[in-house]
């Protein structure tokens, strides 16, 4: 009787603990840009940062700070893309992308994203 009680509790306990983060989506540049965009936007407890008047990217957390995005909006020069942030194994960022439109404009995007992280550090 006293197993079944126990039984009972702990199931009762696990019900109510939060659950985990589900793992952020990883970028897969086979996607086209629109679909790409909606999987992030689309993840349980993505954060959108307020929109920024003079950048013409939209950033994005996600749950518990496991990745951040930059989606770039129409009128970036390097429209279409996605970036993406994360803290690697040795505890460095890594910035990884999609480029969907003009390479060179992308790879100024992701200069600029990684002189971001340098000066937040």
């Amino acid at each position: 009787m006293r197993a079944l009680a126990l039984l009972a509790l702990s199931a009762a306990l696990a019900a109510c603990a939060p659950k985990a983060a589900p793992p952020p989506v990883q970028l897969d540049c086979a996607q086209s840009f629109e679909a790409l965009k909606a999987a992030i936007t689309a993840q349980p407890g993505i954060d959108p940062k307020p929109i920024e008047p003079s950048e013409p990217y939209r950033f994005y957390s996600a749950a518990r700070g496991k990745a951040s995005y930059m989606i770039t909006e129409p009128g970036a020069p390097a429209h279409p893309a996605i970036l993406m942030q994360q803290v690697g194994s040795d505890h460095k960022m890594v910035n990884t992308g999609c480029a969907f439109g003009d390479e060179a404009a992308y790879q100024e995007l992701m200069a600029y994203l990684t002189g971001l992280s340098r000066a937040t550090k």
